[in-house]
């Protein structure tokens, strides 16, 4: 089921794919793209993108260009006042950009060139124009061509939306009548008007240009009279300036007279005043030549400091160019011994690597030679083991609780040491009870009469661990101990399991037993 669903999947995806790809049409601003078929209302796409369904569906396309159609009357029409005219005029039709125009042009223009919508405009017009001519007289159309053109246009504008066409614009652009001139006679009136009127405005600018003219002359009569007169008056002010002038300088040459002694002495104080001037100038410019006559010798004493200073300078720099190459031949030699013992480190490196892994290599070897001679040692090592564990398993079930208990005593320092474990840390024990001695005399450490105390109690809690009485095995009370085992305790501490069956003097047993309850 999961492979059919993916095969149905896969096969719808694909499907899908083919209709996107040969279903997708996209119109441009000036077209209109009609897809129909398929059993759906017509859509309508401009500059913009669609899908259609291949072989259900069609495209179709209608342009939405405007056209430019030539409207005359091929006959002559009369007008309201019984003037036969013709009219030459020019429509910009197109297609409308509506849902029901555009169904309106599809069902008329589908599938027609633009020659055919162009004379289906040209016939719908031409009536209407005939109408139009045939309502108003003829100087309401030579008059007011812009009202007729509107009355035209709006007249046919039922016609043409049934098309699903809209007039963008329509002009006249000639009125003919055939000849008669009589659209020639009807501008004599306004010629004869226009004449009239040219002669009554000439008349008129000759009166104003005569009237213009005695203005003038009047103007000028005055204005000559007020130039004489002023004349005269300048005459007359002239004279007396004239004689007040000559007053004028009558009293300036007498002036002139008195002034001639002080100007005399006035020129003589500036004389003296130049000499002075002339003499501070000639002190100043010996004072100068002096000074010039100093600088030039600082100069040259400058110039002669200043070669030396140079020549000093220059014999430092070479000194400091000798060194700097000295210096720099020192640094390549440094340089070199450098990198030769580089070069010798690196071979020594390379040497000491090659060593290195070489060992390594023996190293590597001898360690696996010894974990394998290890390996060897432990694998005898758990053989040697596991038989005396075979052999301890074997004695431990011989011997039964015999041997038990020797495992207890083995470890029962061990015990002791960890139930005294908590009074290590005490560093003093204060005792008010005594203990007195065997004969009743003086009494015993206190901590004598605890030790006893304490093994006894070790004893019990082994009794109630393990169901083994070390007293009684200690004592040879038992039957395993009577029987099979003799058991001694030592005052070091050590102990001996002999086997019942030992070939070593029975008459011992007896003393030994009795040396260790004794003891």
């Amino acid at each position: 089921m999961g492979t059919i669903e993916t095969t149905l999947t896969v096969l719808a995806i694909i499907f899908v794919v083919i209709i996107l790809t040969m279903g997708y049409v996209k119109a441009p601003p000036d077209h209109v793209y009609i897809i129909s078929g398929g059993g759906k209302q017509p859509r309508y796409l401009i500059g913009k993108s669609g899908i259609r369904i291949p072989y259900l569906q069609r495209v179709d396309r209608l342009s939405l260009k405007m056209l430019s159609v030539d409207v005359k009357t091929t006959k002559t029409i009369p007008t309201l006042d019984y003037i036969n005219i013709m009219v030459d005029s020019v429509a910009v039709v197109k297609i409308a950009n509506i849902p029901e125009a555009l169904a309106r042009a599809a069902e008329n223009f589908l599938n027609r060139d633009s020659d055919y919508i162009n004379q289906m405009v040209v016939n719908v017009l031409e009536g209407n124009l005939r109408e139009i001519i045939g309502s108003m007289r003829l100087v309401e159309i030579m008059n007011d061509r812009k009202t007729f053109a509107a009355k035209v246009q709006e007249n046919a504008l039922t016609d043409m939306q049934r098309m699903g066409l809209e007039i963008v614009s329509f002009n006249i652009q000639n009125i003919d009548d055939a000849g008669l001139g009589v659209i020639e006679n009807l501008g004599i009136a306004n010629t004869v008007a226009i004449q009239q009127n040219a002669q009554i405005s000439k008349a008129n600018a000759e009166k104003e240009i005569a009237v213009a003219r005695a203005q003038a002359n009047k103007v000028a009569n005055d204005a000559r009279i007020e130039s004489e007169t002023a004349i005269a008056e300048k005459n007359n002010a002239l004279a007396l300036k004239q004689a007040a002038l000559k007053t004028e300088a009558d009293t300036a040459a007498a002036k002139a007279e008195a002034a001639k002694g002080i100007e005399a002495q006035r020129q003589q104080r500036a004389i003296n005043t130049e000499q002075v001037n002339a003499e501070i100038a000639r002190a100043d410019r010996e004072a100068e030549l002096k000074s010039k006559e100093v600088s030039v010798r600082e100069q040259e004493l400058d110039a002669t400091v200043k070669k030396q200073a140079d020549a000093d300078r220059y014999a430092v720099e070479q000194r400091a160019q000798a060194d700097l190459a000295a210096k720099q031949c020192q640094a390549e030699a440094e340089l070199y011994t450098a990198q030769r013992k580089a070069e010798q480190v690196k071979a020594q490196a390379e040497a000491d690597a090659q060593s290195t892994r070489v060992r390594g290599l023996a190293e590597a070897d001898a360690v696996r030679a010894k974990g394998e001679a290890e390996a060897e040692a432990a694998k005898a090592k758990g053989i040697a083991e596991a038989e005396a564990m075979d052999k301890k398993a074997e004695a431990l079930r011989k011997y039964g609780q015999a041997a038990l208990a020797q495992q207890l005593i083995g470890v029962l320092p061990d015990i002791v040491t960890a139930a005294s474990k908590p009074i290590e840390g005490i560093d003093a024990i204060n005792i008010y009870s005594a203990v007195g001695s065997e004969e009743g005399g003086a009494p015993t450490s206190g901590v004598s009469a605890i030790a006893p105390q304490s093994i006894r109690a070790t004893f019990d809690m082994v009794k109630s661990v393990t169901g083994v009485d070390l007293a009684d095995v200690m004592r040879a009370d038992t039957y395993d101990a009577k029987v099979n085992h003799n058991v001694t305790l030592r005052r070091d501490g050590t102990k001996d399991m002999a086997d019942a069956a030992d070939t070593r003097d029975a008459s011992d047993a007896p003393s030994r037993g009795g040396a260790a309850a004794s003891e």
